[in-house]
């Protein structure tokens, strides 16, 4: 019992020890950073609002990369340069007119209504960058966003654990009894035993479970017959991690700026990666924070960028020196949703003549990661849409003289696409 004792007291003291230097590592780190962040934040918030469209604290982007500027260049000359550089260059400054000639005659912004304040501010994130947390969380995308934290397999073996414990106790609180002068029951495995002769010995079960057997086989058979050909819900892991929940949800992209063709042809088209580069030509790192799920991972800021470097791969663009070099690549885009051949589709005549939301067919594009098939796209599910909506008789002299004609016949008020003709085969098969 002593030796437990000891034992009990040496991991107590360990333990203890092991707090109190976490706690040390935690406040070192933490006082260790010699920065005001209350300066870098203001030098960040004026930077991304006034200086991130053309200039990268790493790299080139439209400007040259502004990391450390303060250790190439002297202070006044810098405040001077953003402040009206056509002036410094007018006045036969030789660093100004080479930087000018450097990057092609290209003007840059003055902001003459900055203070030295907010200049010097700037000039203080580019030399610090980043604010490090200290001991924070890395953030992963799996396990609540901390890396690090216990896989999901081991909280279910740990719950599948706790539940067997749990038997087992059972088990034994129940010998004990029975030990104790209890009656003796017989247990699970013995009133199943009981059950299943009784089972045995009734013919009016063994006719029952027949039938509900045939009738079970033949709802699951006609079932799975008719999902052939139905692929709800599918959704393929596409070759880039392109997130609608981003551009067309926080961004509010309009659909038909990249699937411009949905109002004008048959089909809605995919985007060539030259509309892509209309505007990450410009944007070659996502914002910070910024989560996209795709093919069950969480990618962060740091997966997202190598994502963007996949499009400037595909159109031949080198970021370093901002210049096509015309080698292009395909991005094989895995296509989602398809129609069988003998159905006929037309997206013009919906969107256009019709008015109908690509959300209507497509589902709530705008709030999904990874793009999946929203509807089941069957005859059934187009012709309860037919039944549904009622015709839009706006501009339309045609439309409105057949109509009234329909309307009588029918006796409605407004007639629906399936009364306009919209369930007859030749709609949609050829």
């Amino acid at each position: 019992m002593k030796s437990v004792k000891h034992h009990s007291k040496l991991t107590q003291t360990l333990l203890q020890s092991l707090a109190f230097f976490l706690i040390f590592l935690v406040s070192f780190s933490t006082y260790s950073q010699d920065v005001d962040e209350a300066r870098q934040k203001e030098g960040k918030k004026l930077f991304k609002s006034l200086c991130a469209s053309c200039h990268k604290l790493d790299k080139k982007l439209i400007g040259p990369a502004l990391g450390l500027v303060e250790e190439r260049r002297e202070n006044d000359w810098l405040k001077a340069w953003i402040k009206d550089n056509a002036a410094l260059r007018a006045s036969g400054d030789k660093d100004a007119i080479a930087i000018f000639e450097e990057y092609k005659g290209s003007n840059m912004t003055a902001f003459p209504q900055l203070t030295d304040k907010n200049i010097d501010d700037i000039l203080y994130y580019t030399t610090v960058g980043e604010l490090k947390p200290a001991g924070g969380p890395v953030i992963d995308g799996d396990n609540g966003g901390q890396k690090g934290s216990a896989p999901k397999w081991i909280l279910y073996i740990l719950a599948a654990a706790i539940i067997v414990a749990f038997l087992i106790i059972g088990s034994l609180l129940k010998t004990i009894s029975e030990l104790k002068g209890a009656p003796k029951t017989p247990g699970l495995l013995g009133q199943a035993a009981e059950l299943w002769e009784g089972i045995k010995k009734n013919t009016f079960l063994h006719v029952l479970f027949v039938i509900f057997g045939v009738l079970m086989t033949a709802y699951v058979l006609f079932g799975t017959l008719f999902k052939v050909g139905v692929d709800q819900g599918y959704q393929p892991v596409q070759p880039i991690a392109f997130s609608h929940k981003v551009h067309a949800g926080d961004n509010k992209i309009d659909c038909q700026y990249c699937h411009s063709s949905a109002k004008h042809s048959k089909h809605s088209g995919i985007p060539s990666v030259n509309v892509c580069m209309n505007c990450h030509k410009n944007i070659s790192e996502v914002a910070d924070g910024l989560q996209v799920e795709h093919n069950d991972e969480t990618l962060v800021k740091a997966d997202l960028d190598k994502e963007i470097a996949k499009i400037y791969d595909a159109a031949g663009w080198d970021a370093d020196k901002l210049e096509y070099t015309g080698k292009t690549k395909p991005v094989k885009w895995i296509r989602v949703h398809n129609l069988p051949d003998f159905a006929y589709f037309n997206h013009s005549q919906h969107v256009t003549v019709g008015g109908v939301k690509c959300q209507k067919c497509h589902g709530p594009v705008e709030e999904m990661d990874e793009v999946k098939q929203h509807s089941p796209l069957t005859m059934g599910w187009c012709i309860d849409c037919h039944k549904e909506t009622k015709v839009d008789l706006k501009g339309n002299e045609y439309y409105a003289k057949i109509h009234k004609e329909l309307a009588k016949k029918y006796g409605v008020e407004q007639v629906t696409i399936a009364q306009l003709g919209g369930k007859e085969c030749g709609k949609c098969h050829y």
